[in-house]
Formats: structure tokens, sequence, C-alpha cells
């Protein structure tokens, strides 16, 4: 049988592959050529099918993530380098955009994964899940007679400029401060309105208003800001992360969600986040 089937090969290929003599079996200058090849392919398959059965099981591959604002600074390089180490055939591209933006190309399909805070009503067809939780508190100037103080009852700067978020833009935290204002007996004063944390902080920084902020924020290297937890009828208040994706992921972005969930630090809030995977009509 094993001379037939280098007989039927000769065939295939055209050409003689072995030499047969007295002096036994020796393959021909092609067949040696052919034999070279042969092996390398064959390597080559076997390079293929574990590589495709490693993509399959999220181990390998691209997974393109989008992110707002200042998560890029805040939760972004812990979960690069997670990932780094612990799933170092996986490329993870990142791209920066509005909320809108990065939530548009999760359903579209542009983006595998997406960051933000505290979205707006998504589309039915996508999942969100709560990665995070965190404190709001008052975001003061550093030369402010409450910056450092225990905590800020809200009622007491009722007579200052805020800064405000754009509801468009950051319509969760918007409606947030309006209502803890409202709780206080007063409606807030507006000296300027951004459309990003990143905004919102600088004006604070500035010394051009006091705003009320994510206080994982004080990490962020903007100086001049003091973060002075909220007491009174308006706190406490939280802003979650959350991660938006697909229904039915691919197992890369499971594995990346579950390195997401697992890196989450215990005191991002006073309490304990949600973080079971939902659809997002909430």
């Amino acid at each position: 049988p094993l001379s037939q089937s280098v007989q039927r090969l000769e065939r295939t290929v055209g050409v003689r592959l072995l030499d047969r003599g007295p002096g036994g079996v020796r393959p021909t200058p092609a067949g040696a050529v052919f034999a070279e090849d042969a092996r390398r392919l064959l390597e080559l398959q076997t390079a293929a099918v574990t590589r495709a059965r490693r993509v399959a099981a999220g181990l390998e591959g691209e997974v393109r993530v989008g992110y707002v604002s200042l998560l890029g600074q805040l939760y972004l390089p812990t979960l690069l380098r997670a990932a780094a180490d612990e799933l170092p055939g996986l490329r993870v591209r990142l791209l920066h955009g509005s909320s809108v933006t990065v939530v548009d190309q999760v359903r579209t399909g542009l983006l595998d994964l997406a960051f933000l805070r505290d979205p707006a009503r998504l589309a039915e067809d996508l999942v969100d899940t709560v990665v995070a939780v965190e404190r709001i508190s008052v975001a003061l100037p550093s030369g402010h007679a409450l910056a450092g103080a225990d905590a800020a009852d809200l009622a007491r700067l009722s007579g200052e400029d805020f800064v405000l978020p754009d509801p468009a833009a950051l319509p969760t935290l918007a409606e947030q401060l309006r209502l803890a204002c409202r709780r206080a007996g007063f409606a807030p004063r507006a000296a300027a309105v951004a459309d990003d944390l990143s905004g919102l902080l600088s004006y604070v920084a500035a010394g051009l208003g006091i705003s009320l902020l994510p206080e994982e924020l004080r990490h962020f290297p903007a100086g001049g800001v003091s973060f002075v937890p909220l007491s009174g009828p308006a706190g406490p208040l939280r802003t979650a992360v959350h991660a938006v994706h697909r229904p039915d992921p691919d197992a890369a972005v499971t594995r990346l969600l579950e390195l997401v969930t697992s890196l989450r630090p215990p005191s991002a809030a006073d309490g304990p986040a949600d973080d079971t995977p939902r659809r997002s009509n909430h």
C-alpha cells in the first residue's frame, strides 16, 4: 500500500520522487525539494489550526474598543497592562469619541466594545454591563473656603457660580446636578457649560465656578481642584462606568469583559455595583 501511495503521488506531481534500486530507496532531487515543501505546508497547517482555535477561544485577534473623555486616563492603562499580561495574543485597538459616536459604532459593528459613563437610553439591540461605580462629589477650586472639608452641604453653595454639564452630551450628570440642587432648595446659576468632564474640570481648576463631578477625577493630573463629599439632602450621588456591546459577543470581547470585571477597584463606590449584563432598555 505504501508503494502504491507513492506511485499515485508521483503521477499527481508528474515527476519521479524516489529512486528505487538495489541499494534501497532514496529521494530524487525533485523528491527532496517536494518533501521539504510538504513538511513546511504541514507545519503551516498545524499552526493555522492552532491559531484558529485560539482566536475562537478569544486568546488571539483584535478587539476594537471605544471610550469617552477621561476614561482613557482613569481606567484604560490598567486594562491594557492586564490584557498584555494575561491575553498577550489579543490586540486592543483604542478609538476615542463622544458617547453618541462610540455607541453608534458598537451598534453598526465598527467597534466591538465601548466604555462610557451613564449612557442615555440605548438601542434595544445592545447590552451594557456596569464595570465601575463612583461617588459624585463637589468639585471646588482649591482656594475655596470649603476646599479640604470633610463634607459639603449643597444648600450652602446656592450662591456659587456653577459649571454645568451639557444635557445633550452628559444627560445623566446634568439631570443629577439639577435634581441635587433642587432638593437643596435652589436652581444653579450657570457660569459656564461644558460637554465633557475634562472641560468641567478645567473650568473649576481655573476658579471660574464649582461643579458636581465623579470623585475618581481627583486622580487626574489637573491641579487647583478639591473634591469634597456631598452631605445633606443632595447626597449621596453615584455615577457608573458601563461597557456596551452587541448581544452574543465573540470570545475575545467576553474575555476582555471578564478581565475588566476582575480589575474593578473595590473603592470605586460605597456600595456594590450590579455587573449583570443586560439589554440597554433601562
